[in-house]
């Protein structure tokens, strides 16, 4: 049984990550912090939350058999500036914290993510662990790495005051 009452574990631990095993860890990980009555992922293979601030959202990737999770820093209300993107992808090829995550630009919804994608079974608990680490990073890059971002491309000027 799992640690979250009343689920079965998501699948052993290691092994490829199939459908059944994505809603099951997205259940355990959603029904404590957010709605007990959750389904994890929808027909269409979506989840999601806020929590504390932070949005995070759950695909299925069927073609890949792959849980992609991605936790959201911005939502650009126009497409990005050149020099936008490559700059937060710098930020992460220098090391700002991004709770295990990968910089994720997706331009159907001009949203900009922390994303992390499971293509085999993570021991539950650690799944949990790995979710809050990407949320806090997310807040993180919207708070601090956003207006960072912002000056080095906008305002490189102001830096080398």
């Amino acid at each position: 049984m799992s640690w979250v009452a009343g689920l079965a574990p998501a699948a052993a631990e290691g092994a490829p990550m199939t459908r059944e095993a994505a809603q099951r860890l997205v259940q355990i990980f959603v029904r404590p912090e957010a709605n007990p009555q959750s389904p994890g992922l929808n027909a269409e293979g979506f989840g999601g939350l806020v929590m504390g601030g932070a949005q995070l959202y759950f695909e299925w990737h069927e073609d890949t058999k792959a849980l992609e999770c991605s936790a959201l820093v911005y939502k650009f209300h126009e497409p990005p500036k050149p020099g936008v993107i490559e700059t937060f992808q710098a930020e992460e090829k220098e090391g700002t914290d991004t709770g295990g995550g990968t910089v994720d630009y997706e331009p159907e919804n001009r949203g900009l993510y922390l994303s992390r994608t499971y293509t085999q079974v993570p021991e539950e608990r650690a799944f949990t662990k790995d979710m809050k680490k990407l949320m806090k990073a997310s807040l993180k890059w919207s708070d601090e790495v956003l207006d960072r971002v912002a000056s080095r491309v906008f305002h490189p000027e102001e830096l080398t005051k």
